[in-house]
C-alpha cells in the first residue's frame, strides 16, 4: 500500500466528523457514545500504521510500537479526539490523523525508540467544565476533585469513566511509564497570523497561560410590568453591565483576551426580571502577572456591581492554568526539519490551550501549527490546506530522522 499523504489524513478526519452526538453538527465530548464509535475507527487506522492499541482508564486512545531499545524511551506524538459543538473537522483530531499517518509511514524503519499515538479522551473541557482530563491523566495530574466533577445530568467524571466500561480506581495506571523521550503535537493554528502571512507551518514557542471562571449573579425573580425600575435586584442586568466591564479591560490590556462565551439567565422568560444570572469568563496572556492582575481586577469589579445592585455574588474558578513553555532544544530540532523542506516557520505564542501546555512541565514538548485559513476555527468551515498538511508530514518525517540519529545524545534532553 502507499504511504498515507495529506489527502488521506484529510479524509480521515472529515469522516470522524461525522461521528456526532448531535444532528445538527459536529460534536463529541468526554467518554460519550459517539466517542466509543469514534475510538472503534481511529483504533482501525492505529492498526494499520502497526500500533499495538488500547484505551487507558482515562479514557485516552493509545497506539504504541516498540523500538529498537524497547521500553527504555518512548517518543509521544498526538493530540484530543474529544470536540467542541457544532465543531469543525481539524481541532485536535489533525494531530492525531498526522501522528498515525507518521507512525504508518516509518514502519518498515524500526525507530530506536517506542513511539505512542495518542488521543486523548478529553481537551475541551465542554461535558464537566474542566479541560484536558486525557492529558493530565497522563502526566498523574488527574485527582479526586477532578473525578468528582458533574456534568449537566449530574453524572461525575468518574461515573462517566465507570459507564465507558473503565475503572477510575486504575487512573494512576494511565500515567506514562517509559520514559519519555518528548512529546510532539500538530495543531491548527486556531487563529489568522499565518494565514495573513501566507505561511503554511509556524513554530510554537510558549503558550498563553488561561484562567477560568463562573460567575453568578443572584438577585430577584419580578415581574417585568409592576415592578419599579428602582426596585429591581435584575441579575442580567447586572451580568450584561459586567461583561461590558470585561471587553473594556482587555481592550486596554496589549495582549490580553477576555471572553463572555456562555450566560444563563432564570426563569428565563421575556416578561420576568431575571433573578439568577451566570457568566462564563475565560482569561488568557502569555505573562502570567498581567493575566491573573487582570483576573483579579474582573473579581472585584463584579462584587462592585453586584452590592451596588443589591444582589450577590458566586464566584467559582474553573481553572488557572499558567503560560507554558515549549522545549527549546526541541523547537530548534523543528527548525531543522522545517527548513529540510525548503521553507523557514515563525515561531509563535498560542492563545489557544492544548494538551502540550499540560505535558510541557513533565515531558519535553514541541508543537507545529499549520495554517487555518480565514483564521476559522471551532466552526463547521474550519479548514486547512493540502499542501500545508503535506508540509507538516514531511516534518514530521524529518523529526523522525533527527530524533533518531540523535537518540543517545537527546536521553540527556531537558
Amino acid at each position: 500500500m502507499p504511504a498515507p499523504d495529506s489527502q488521506d489524513v484529510i479524509s480521515r478526519c472529515r469522516e470522524l466528523a461525522a461521528i456526532s452526538e448531535i444532528t445538527d453538527g459536529a460534536c463529541r465530548t468526554f467518554l460519550s457514545t459517539a466517542m466509543k464509535c469514534c475510538y472503534a475507527l481511529v483504533g482501525e487506522w492505529m492498526k494499520t500504521a502497526g500500533l499495538t492499541v488500547s484505551v487507558d482508564s482515562a479514557g485516552n486512545l493509545r497506539g504504541a510500537r516498540s523500538g529498537a531499545d524497547p521500553g527504555k524511551r518512548v517518543l509521544l506524538m498526538g493530540s484530543h479526539l474529544d470536540t467542541v459543538r457544532n465543531a469543525g473537522a481539524f481541532d485536535g483530531v489533525l494531530g492525531v490523523m498526522i501522528a498515525i499517518a507518521l507512525a504508518e509511514i516509518s514502519a518498515q524503519s524500526r525507530l530506536p525508540f517506542d513511539l505512542e499515538i495518542i488521543g486523548f479522551s478529553e481537551e475541551e473541557g465542554v461535558r464537566f467544565g474542566i479541560p484536558f482530563i486525557g492529558s493530565r491523566a497522563l502526566v498523574g495530574l488527574l485527582d479526586e476533585q477532578a473525578l468528582q466533577r458533574t456534568d449537566s445530568a449530574g453524572i461525575s467524571v468518574a461515573q462517566a469513566i465507570d459507564d465507558f466500561g473503565l475503572d477510575p480506581l486504575e487512573i494512576p495506571n494511565a500515567a506514562r511509564k517509559t520514559p519519555p523521550l518528548g512529546f510532539l503535537e500538530f495543531h491548527i493554528e486556531q487563529g489568522p497570523v499565518l494565514d495573513v502571512a501566507d505561511e503554511s507551518v509556524g513554530i510554537v514557542e510558549a503558550i498563553a497561560g488561561q484562567s477560568r471562571a463562573s460567575v453568578r449573579f443572584l438577585g430577584s425573580a419580578n415581574h417585568a410590568g409592576t415592578t419599579p425600575m428602582h426596585r429591581r435586584r435584575d441579575a442580567l442586568a447586572a451580568a450584561a453591565q459586567w461583561i461590558g466591564v470585561v471587553e473594556h479591560l482587555a481592550c486596554a490590556t496589549p495582549g490580553l483576551v477576555a471572553t463572555n462565551g456562555k450566560i444563563d439567565s432564570q426563569p428565563n422568560v421575556g416578561n420576568v426580571i431575571a433573578g439568577d444570572a451566570t457568566v462564563s469568563l475565560d482569561v488568557r496572556h502569555a505573562d502570567d502577572s498581567l493575566r491573573q492582575r487582570a483576573y483579579e481586577d474582573l473579581h472585584h469589579a463584579a462584587s462592585e456591581i453586584a452590592a451596588k445592585r443589591r444582589l450577590e455574588l458566586v464566584w467559582t474558578e474553573l481553572l488557572s492554568q499558567k503560560a507554558v513553555r515549549m522545549s527549546d532544544k526541541l523547537a530548534a530540532a523543528l527548525d531543522s526539519c522545517t527548513a529540510k523542506t525548503g521553507i523557514t516557520a515563525r515561531r509563535m505564542v498560542s492563545g489557544a490551550g492544548h494538551d502540550a501546555m499540560i505535558l510541557a512541565p513533565h515531558i519535553p514538548s514541541a508543537m507545529l501549527f499549520l495554517r487555518s485559513p480565514g483564521g476559522i476555527s471551532h466552526h463547521p468551515a474550519e479548514s486547512v490546506r493540502p499542501e500545508d498538511v503535506e508540509i507538516a508530514l514531511q516534518i514530521g518525517r524529518n523529526f523522525l530522522d533527527l530524533m533518531s540519529t540523535a537518540y543517545y545524545n537527546l536521553e540527556s534532553t531537558p
